[in-house]
């Protein structure tokens, strides 16, 4: 039995769309009248020249699709980037229909992405809607306590909303399960008890019912606001609702330097 292996170059099925090529291998065998111990010899021999150009073939497949991947740059997995596209495709839709109207498949048909894609990033349209809240209130008392005061902290609000008038009188007329307003008073709520529990002493039952009454009627003006009820400036509004803190709470928050 003789073995002769020959190169030649022909068409990889792996690069076949990229018409390139790579060296395969013909293997001719030609019997010989040799002896049956010779004959088992060279047949294992064969087997594995075989099995070796096998492996040859196939880690060369496997290096390509190595240096594919080695030479593809993974894009961005930036969270706050990838959910912008999603938040300018509601505020689209929201020209058109009110929230409770809106679906998740409408939001992603304009945004041109997919449910699994919003899926991941929010856990309905209602928490888009609260995500992106929640980084204008973050925005607008950021600096509260260090440079600036709860009023500094309203005006900086009512402007940001005034900006985005449509997208939030859109959303605060909607109130679904999990609407803005109950999100927007929980997180004005915790924000307010994490400023006075900042000294680890914890609130008192009385004090965090006057704040509880204070949030909710600070919310109901805000919305009032946003729905064009409630007429003025961002600083005017945010002086009246200063002034209507209760006394005891406003003593606090003196205390705090957050007026």
């Amino acid at each position: 039995l003789l073995l002769s292996i020959s190169e030649s170059s022909v068409t990889c099925p792996q690069n076949f769309a990229q018409g390139s090529t790579t060296v395969g291998m013909i293997v001719s065998i030609k019997f010989m009248n040799y002896s049956r111990f010779h004959t088992h010899l060279y047949c294992f021999h064969t087997a594995f020249m075989i099995n070796c150009l096998y492996k040859l073939i196939k880690n060369h497949g496997a290096e390509t699709r190595m240096e594919k991947l080695q030479n593809t740059k993974e894009p961005s997995r930036d969270p706050e980037r990838m959910k912008i596209p999603a938040l300018e495709a509601m505020k689209e839709c929201m020209k058109y229909a009110p929230v409770e109207k809106i679906t998740v498949k409408e939001i992603v048909e304009v945004c041109g992405t997919t449910r699994q894609t919003f899926y991941r990033n929010f856990q309905d349209k209602y928490d888009l809607i609260n995500w992106y809240f929640d980084k204008i209130l973050l925005k607008s008392f950021e600096y509260m306590g260090k440079s600036e005061t709860i009023y500094e902290g309203l005006v900086n609000k009512f402007y940001y909303i005034q900006q985005e008038n449509r997208f939030f009188r859109t959303a605060f007329k909607n109130d679904d399960q999990n609407c803005l307003r109950d999100h927007d008073f929980h997180l004005i709520l915790q924000f307010y008890t994490d400023q006075i529990e900042q000294d680890g002493e914890k609130i008192s039952e009385h004090l965090r019912f006057l704040l509880e009454m204070y949030c909710q009627g600070s919310i109901y003006m805000t919305v009032q606001r946003v729905l064009g009820k409630l007429k003025g400036t961002p600083e005017e509004i945010a002086r009246s609702l200063v002034d209507a803190m209760p006394l005891k709470l406003m003593e606090v928050f003196k205390v705090l330097n957050l007026l």
